[in-house]
């Protein structure tokens, strides 16, 4: 039995929140991952159960209220399904806010990577109020740095990272009614391995790639040292960082369940010592997991997966 006082999470309050969004990416499924992620069942147990053994308090806000398209996006529509993302981002925004502004940590459950517009927008304005800024570690196999002007898709799934940065569309980016909603000199990106041409000019254009820990820098150099760089980048911000944990970083080996696979990203136990890092490291204000597709998971692995994941990163340790 762990003893009360080594509990991670004792006298912490974590506020589980649900964004169902799957049509900002281009195929059908990651609007599941939440519902599947909640009520998983790993040796009789739920998340929720999970994470209160940790010593959290936690509550269970539901899931946040999504506007859904009632038809297919136009040819050329770029982005797609523009008014409504606009209007989910604005409800998970202040679902988001909400739960930080009671004083708990959010654990935010994706959908598509374009939840990070509203959720993200939710918790920089929380930390605005406050007159302080927030970073943020962003872990993906993809740089989701796309503009309208640069997407070969017009998915907005494509395009959050920029979009917090301050370009793109001009309605996503005001989001909330201020724009930067991120720092760059508090942006830590880690795992890039499939870049589009026009995000590797924007890159450089912005002079972001020391911020950008790709596949080969972690091949080089290790797991360990990008992410503790990483956390001294984002860390830098007064308010703190938040983490967002696009699954499809890992291996297909090891999580097949993603929409967006890429061969040669890392490991079953590279993705856990990355969160268990920033665990150990403390300043986590929230902690959001992406692009989890229960349509094309083999056996639930990954399902199971992004809930032991989010544990790693609530200070779950193997002793």
């Amino acid at each position: 039995m762990i003893a009360e006082e080594n509990l991670p999470g004792l006298g912490k309050k974590i506020g589980i929140v649900g964004v169902p969004i799957g049509y900002g990416a281009g195929m059908n499924g990651s609007e599941l991952g939440v519902t599947a992620i909640r009520l998983a069942n790993i040796r009789g147990r739920r998340l929720v159960d999970h994470v209160q053994d940790l010593g959290y308090e936690v509550t269970d806000h539901g899931d946040v209220e999504i506007v859904r398209p009632r038809s297919s996006a136009a040819p050329g529509d770029n982005p797609r399904h523009l008014a409504e993302m606009i209007a989910s981002s604005r409800n998970s925004a202040r679902t988001v806010k909400a739960v930080l502004d009671n004083g708990e940590i959010p654990v935010i459950l994706g959908g598509d990577h374009s939840i990070a517009i509203g959720t993200f927008t939710g918790i920089s304005s929380h930390f605005k109020e406050r007159g302080e800024e927030i970073g943020l570690v962003w872990f993906d196999a993809h740089a989701d740095i796309n503009t309208p002007e640069t997407s070969p898709s017009g998915n907005i799934h494509g395009m959050p990272l920029a979009t917090l940065l301050g370009y793109g569309n001009a309605d996503l980016v005001g989001l909330g009614g201020f724009s930067p909603k991120l720092n760059p000199k508090y942006l830590a990106h880690v795992g890039a391995r499939d870049v589009d041409s026009g995000e590797r000019q924007e890159i450089k254009r912005l002079g972001l790639r020391e911020n950008f820990f790709s596949m080969s820098d972690i091949d080089r150099r290790g797991m360990v040292a990008c992410v503790e760089e990483a956390i001294v980048i984002a860390s830098r911000a007064p308010g703190g960082y938040a983490v967002t944990f696009d699954v499809d970083i890992i291996d297909p080996r090891f999580a097949p369940g993603s929409g967006t696979l890429v061969r040669g990203g890392i490991t079953y136990r590279e993705a856990h010592l990355a969160l268990e890092i920033i665990a150990e490291h403390g300043g986590l204000r929230s902690l959001e997991i992406v692009e989890v597709n229960p349509m094309l998971d083999a056996q639930n692995i990954t399902v199971e997966l992004a809930v032991e994941l989010i544990l790693s990163g609530l200070g779950k340790t193997i002793l």
